[in-house]
């Protein structure tokens, strides 16, 4: 077993699943605590035990450690690795600590056919431990970049609306390290590149799709079922938009395309409407998940929906159902510290996913990011999640590779 593979092991078996997971049946009465407005959660709850943990082995290899609080018991483990110089550049390793749900089989890591499954395998305890492990290596070895700055930083809530990396940017100071020797380094505003812990099959992703879901209602008249000429019915207006969404927006959709991404697409993923079958509806609601491509706006989705809807003479009312907005990234792949990535891993041009994560967000708060880790997203979210751990082993070679290349 290789040091990476027992990291790996050591962090699935310490579950993080996002509390916004929580079932509403999980904190009842026996889990309240002495006040009235506190819970107790359950303790595969929160990425606690995982950043407590990798900041105690920070710590044994000489890095410098902090806790940056963005939630009540929620904190980004920040651990950096400082040159020996005056620092010109910094290298920033973001995966994020938290999971999608789980049962407890789950969280009992096990290895068959040079694959580890268990939650958070390969989304993202696998780039978590390929980036702690890379940084650690080099804290340990006699030669080290002289002149940058690597920073490891587990964010906290990427599951659910990034609050882990928005907090970040929000703190420009985190970039800058608290100690006075760190301080007195660095004497002006050095190079930035993020790498985002996600798993691209350790291909280098320059450009990902944004993610809006919006919530579109219709309103009716209520009337009794057995008179239904005297109400108007909500969900028929609906059957009618989902038709429209479903054939011509998606057709027109298809035709706006990315060279990297693809098309746009538009999902209708939930539908609620009425109450019992002898009462005509008056509410009807869905709730679309609308993938969107660098340049697309979320008032500009609003603006061509609602003018379709107009064209085909249907109303509804259009808002947004995400908490905070997931926008859209794309990082010019002529950045040098881009291409020197790139070359460090014998990769001749950058790739673009459909998934959303962690890199727009700080690419939007400033920090050139690109994302990069082991796995393969298909394997993300599923029953079985699991790793090859010879990907995990070559993502971690890879970028201590690129990690010894840098001044």
């Amino acid at each position: 077993m290789t040091r990476t593979e027992k990291l790996l092991a050591e962090l699935i078996a310490r579950p993080s699943v996002n509390p916004a997971f929580l079932p509403q049946d999980a904190v009842g009465p026996r889990c309240r605590a002495a006040s009235d407005d506190q819970q107790v959660v359950p303790t595969r709850f929160g990425e606690q035990r995982v950043a407590d943990f990798l900041a105690s082995v920070a710590r044994r290899a000489g890095l410098e450690v902090e806790f940056q609080k963005v939630l009540p018991g929620r904190a980004n483990l920040i651990a950096r690795l400082l040159p020996r110089h005056k620092i010109r550049q910094t290298i920033l390793l973001a995966p994020h600590l938290d999971t999608v749900g789980a049962d407890d089989s789950q969280f009992v890591p096990r290895r068959k056919n040079g694959r580890l499954y268990g939650r958070g395998a390969c989304d993202t305890k696998g780039s978590v431990a390929a980036m702690f492990g890379a940084l650690c290596d080099l804290a340990k070895a006699k030669q080290r970049p002289k002149e940058t700055e690597i920073i490891f930083a587990g964010l906290v809530d990427e599951e659910h609306v990034q609050a882990g990396s928005r907090a970040f940017v929000e703190r420009a100071s985190c970039l800058s390290p608290s100690s006075k020797r760190a301080r007195d380094r660095r004497n002006t505003c050095p190079t930035v590149l993020a790498i985002v812990g996600e798993p691209t099959r350790l291909q280098v992703v320059t450009v990902h799709k944004g993610s809006l879901w919006l919530e579109l209602e219709t309103r009716g008249k209520a009337a009794h079922g057995a008179t239904p000429w005297l109400g108007k019915n909500a969900i028929h207006e609906m059957a009618r938009i989902v038709e429209v969404l479903e054939t011509d927006y998606a057709a027109w959709l298809r035709k706006r395309r990315h060279s990297l991404l693809g098309a746009a697409t538009v999902n209708i993923g939930a539908i609620c409407g009425g109450l019992q079958p002898n009462i005509v509806p008056d509410r009807c609601a869905i709730t679309i998940d609308r993938r969107t491509l660098p340049g697309e706006t979320e008032a500009a989705v609003h603006r061509e929906i609602a003018a379709l809807l107009r064209s085909q003479q249907l109303h509804a009312n259009i808002s947004s159902a995400k908490l905070a907005p997931a926008l859209p990234l794309e990082t010019n792949p002529k950045l040098p510290l881009v291409q020197q990535f790139l070359r460090s891993i014998g990769q001749t041009h950058p790739v673009g996913v459909d998934f959303f994560c962690d890199a727009a967000v700080l690419s939007a708060g400033g920090i050139p990011s690109v994302v990069f880790g082991p796995g393969d997203i298909a394997q993300a979210h599923t029953a079985d999640e699991w790793i090859s751990l010879g990907s995990l082993d070559r993502g971690k070679d890879w970028l201590l590779r690129f990690l010894n290349s840098l001044p």
